[in-house]
């Protein structure tokens, strides 16, 4: 039975070698500053009119026609938006404070060596960085802002929000600040890592989306709720800080969309809040608990809009209901079409899964479904499951 956080864990498990062509987002990068075939999911194409998003997964493309975002202040920063010459003025100040807090990681893996980024959560030698990063090491080295090498070792890991706390031995780290609030779209945005070896590497742009989604086709819920910027993000930026002008980190790289989809400068973090609620559960047990609702769901194709006579495909339909869970408890069932969940709409499988992450386990939550053609509002009681 597969549920919806194991179909969101499997979008982080692709370990196949990259297929020519394929279109495939790289994240860590060879310690040699070749790209690395791990690989994550593939987008094979973004229109510039965020009209059509295409995605490729296994060789095949099919479209997507309408932009995959959580509701969400304005999307696009405007020119009067846009940072002043003061603030670019101020990075070299903002780099020099937060590169010492700025890590390489190098990871070694039955599979050879790779490379990526991470930040220093705390002086006491608690570092962050992306699940994907570490996922199969065998050997972990952390290669601080100085040029000292330390050994490492995996704390925690949480593959649905693809986050890790990675362990040093060592004491009195500069530790990096994390945001309390969400940055605002137009905000300046300070992208600190290793791209393909390049250690100590820093890109500047803005904050270009907030709530940004990253489709799945359905297959698997993307990545959600992340954090969108123009800043340049390469393969091995994963793990590494966005910052803002103040020297605050805003988020932690995770993903960006390659030119050879027809994208400029797309690149994705996962955002500040999100980082420090998790990483406490990681530091604490070593695993992350999260709100689970116990359905299998899969998006909606003008077939099934016509089934159910939608005007066009919105909603995640309901292929299993796992057994004891939440939604049996609730009632849901096979066949039904999620079309809110609490005072979200629910036009796809992402806006499902970045609506249940709001929520914690034990939360009552109203879950409106489409069955049989007559919409019916079910209250259900979120259970728990532990990841890591």
């Amino acid at each position: 039975m597969v549920d919806l956080l194991a179909f969101e864990d499997s979008l982080l498990r692709n370990d196949e070698a990259e297929p020519k062509g394929s279109g495939l987002i790289r994240f860590r990068s060879s310690a040699k500053g070749e790209v690395n075939d791990v690989t994550r999911s593939a987008l094979s194409a973004l229109s510039v009119l965020v009209a059509s998003l295409f995605v490729a997964g296994c060789g095949a493309t099919r479209t997507v026609t309408k932009t995959v975002t959580a509701p969400a202040p304005a999307a696009v920063a405007t020119a009067s938006q846009a940072p002043t010459g003061e603030t670019f003025e101020r990075i070299p100040q903002v780099v020099q404070r937060v590169s010492p807090s700025i890590v390489t990681i190098l990871v070694r893996t039955a599979r050879g060596e790779a490379e990526g980024s991470g930040v220093i959560w705390e002086p006491g030698g608690t570092i962050v960085t992306n699940n994907h990063v570490v996922e199969g090491a065998t050997a972990l080295r952390v290669v601080f802002a100085s040029g000292t090498q330390v050994p490492a070792h995996v704390k925690g890991t949480d593959p649905v929000y693809d986050l890790a706390v990675v362990r040093v031995d060592r004491q009195d780290l500069p530790a990096a600040t994390f945001a309390t609030t969400l940055p605002q779209v137009g905000e300046a945005a300070i992208a600190i890592g290793s791209p393909l070896g390049f250690e100590n590497t820093v890109t500047a742009g803005i904050v270009s989306g907030l709530h940004r989604s990253i489709p799945s086709g359905g297959k698997a819920p993307g990545l959600v709720d992340l954090i969108q910027t123009d800043a340049p993000i390469s393969p091995g930026n994963s793990g590494g800080a966005l910052v803002n002008a103040e020297g605050q980190v805003i988020g932690v790289d995770v993903a960006y969309i390659p030119p050879a989809a027809q994208a400029v400068s797309i690149g994705f973090a996962i955002p500040a809040g999100t980082v420090v609620d998790d990483v406490r559960q990681l530091i604490a047990t070593g695993k992350a608990v999260h709100a689970f609702l116990g359905v299998e769901p899969t998006e909606v194709t003008p077939e099934i809009a016509q089934r159910f006579r939608l005007s066009s495909p919105s909603g995640a339909l309901v292929l299993q209901v796992v057994p004891g869970s939440a939604a049996a408890k609730a009632g849901l069932l096979s066949g039904d079409l999620i079309v809110r969940f609490g005072d979200r709409p629910v036009r796809t499988v992402e806006d499902l899964l970045a609506a249940l992450r709001h929520h914690k386990p034990g939360d009552r939550v109203a879950v409106t479904v489409i069955r049989d053609g007559k919409r019916k509002t079910l209250q259900v009681t979120l259970s728990g499951r532990s990841v890591g």
